[in-house]
């Protein structure tokens, strides 16, 4: 029996048109396979349609006033909170995540819409004195142009709207390109823009591949910006790219975050962070914990709690409410995952739980593993240094407060990082002494919030930061004025 599905398309300049050559890619059910439609697959000539689209939109996106474009924002926001349930069951049938969680990526977006929408009334600049007589000096915000936006899968809503949204409300266009595993989720995004009555051409969204799409918009002339969430291994190939023309780039890459666990802890509360923490969205977060850093003191028991409750987690289709872990994204992450296994064997360390992919009933058709738990993991093995992006948790062992510091801070990575501690000298010298772009006290690695700056350290990213304030820094290029009204010349640093 031959399946069919509904063919979507890509949103340019305010139609909703399909690739140029008429090619598309399935999407499939990673729990079951499913089809679930066929999507764009784009190429050189789609970008180009985009990027001319976005660059004829911005001089009058520019000019809207930015609390006027920031009404925009509001009404997509409610236009979101209305439509949560339907995007959060499309999320979590072509991403995986339980629909807990994508409920609350949803969220995210519509939190972003109402956050950004706001700073449409601010976008503060600068008034300073000047050192000469009848002079003003002040500095303001001006819009980059075109920004490229390419983002990846585990997050398929939340983060296109933390990139769009601070772009936009800055007075920049976009060009969306998302992730090929969960295209519906960001179409549904743009959708909302569309229904309120954005301009067309101020969002674009081309779909496809990272080399038929991505890099495309990366070196593309008429794109000024690109913020790209990804991996390490694209993320250097982006920045190499766009330093050719000196473009402004964003990157936001991996994480190899840890928690750290103290004698004194509570540990009925941090064994419920570390199991949200590794396990929750099937560990495929930046910020999942994939290391736990535990004082010798607690760790026999820690791990006899963290086996029993690992070993009981559902694993399931996210639709279902009593799933409490998902798919991974496809068989080949499985595989990945799954690789590691003997890579941990090979070095020394030891499996406590799972290991193994799922095998049991419908799981057999998703990509489906396993939560795992490994001890005797040193520092320097790989297992404690790469990204997994899976369920899996490397267990290491430590005498004091300084060294499990030590052991956190030296990965190539500074994300995320956590430290359960009843001890507030503790927690004041963690909070110190971590070197990652966030720190969690007596919490999980996850669960920023879109008010504050979102980005790490090291080979998490390039300095930049999403979210908050700190996104408007990257999206806007500041522009000095002064003001002379002494009706004669001056000159600064000699007339003064």
């Amino acid at each position: 029996m031959s399946e069919t599905a509904q063919t979507y398309r890509n949103y340019i300049g305010g139609e909703w048109v399909a690739a140029a050559d008429g090619r598309t890619t399935e999407n499939r059910d990673p729990a079951t396979g499913a089809l679930l439609g066929h999507f764009p697959r784009s190429s050189q000539v789609d970008v180009d349609r985009a990027v001319a689209a976005a660059k004829t939109a911005f001089e009058g996106w520019r000019r809207t006033p930015a609390p006027k474009r920031g009404e925009i924002l509001y009404r997509v926001g409610a236009l979101l909170a209305e439509r949560k349930e339907e995007i959060a069951r499309i999320l979590t049938s072509e991403m995986g995540k339980v629909l807990v969680e994508a409920r609350g990526d949803v969220q995210e977006a519509i939190d972003m819409a109402y956050y950004m929408a706001g700073e449409g009334r601010r976008l503060f600049g600068a008034v300073v004195p000047s050192e000469l007589p009848n002079k003003a000096a002040y500095g303001v915000r001006d819009p980059l142009g075109v920004i490229a936006c390419v983002t990846p899968w585990n997050f398929p809503t939340a983060i296109p709207s933390w990139k769009s949204m601070a772009a936009l409300i800055a007075g920049n266009t976009v060009v969306l390109k998302p992730a090929t595993d969960t295209p519906h989720s960001a179409l549904k995004l743009v959708e909302a823009f569309a229904d309120v009555g954005l301009p067309p051409g101020v969002l674009n969204l081309v779909m496809g591949s990272g080399s038929e799409v991505g890099m495309p918009l990366v070196q593309h002339p008429d794109v000024a910006g690109i913020s790209f969430t990804g991996s390490s291994e694209v993320g250097r190939e982006v920045n190499v790219e766009a330093a050719r023309a000196f473009k402004r780039v964003t990157l936001e890459l991996g994480g190899k975050n840890a928690i750290l666990v103290m004698d004194d802890a509570d540990l009925d509360l941090a064994v419920e962070g570390i199991l949200w923490s590794a396990f929750g969205t099937t560990g495929q977060r930046c910020t999942a914990c994939s290391r736990l850093i535990v004082q010798k003191g607690v760790r026999r028991e820690l791990e006899e709690r963290l086996v029993e409750r690992a070993r009981a987690l559902r694993l399931g289709h996210g639709l279902d409410e009593q799933t409490q872990v998902g798919p991974l994204i496809n068989t080949g992450q499985r595989e990945r995952v799954h690789s590691y296994m003997q890579v941990a064997r090979d070095e020394g360390a030891r499996i406590l739980a799972g290991g193994e992919m799922a095998t049991e009933g419908d799981l057999t058709k998703g990509a489906f593993y396993t939560p795992t738990l490994l001890t005797d993991v040193k520092p320097g093995m790989r297992v404690a240094q790469e990204e997994i992006f899976g369920p899996v948790l490397s267990i290491i062992e430590v005498e004091t407060l300084d060294e499990a510091i030590a052991v956190n801070n030296d990965t190539r990575y500074g994300l995320s990082s956590a430290i359960f501690t009843r001890d507030v000298n503790s927690a004041q010298v963690a909070m110190r002494d971590l070197t990652t772009g966030i720190v969690y006290i007596n919490a999980g690695t996850i669960g920023a919030e879109i008010q504050l700056p979102f980005g790490g350290t090291r080979g998490t990213g390039n300095g930049h930061r999403e979210a908050g304030l700190g996104a408007l820094e990257f999206f806007t290029e500041w522009k000095a004025i002064y003001v002379d009204y002494s009706g004669r010349l001056q000159r600064a640093q000699i007339d003064a």
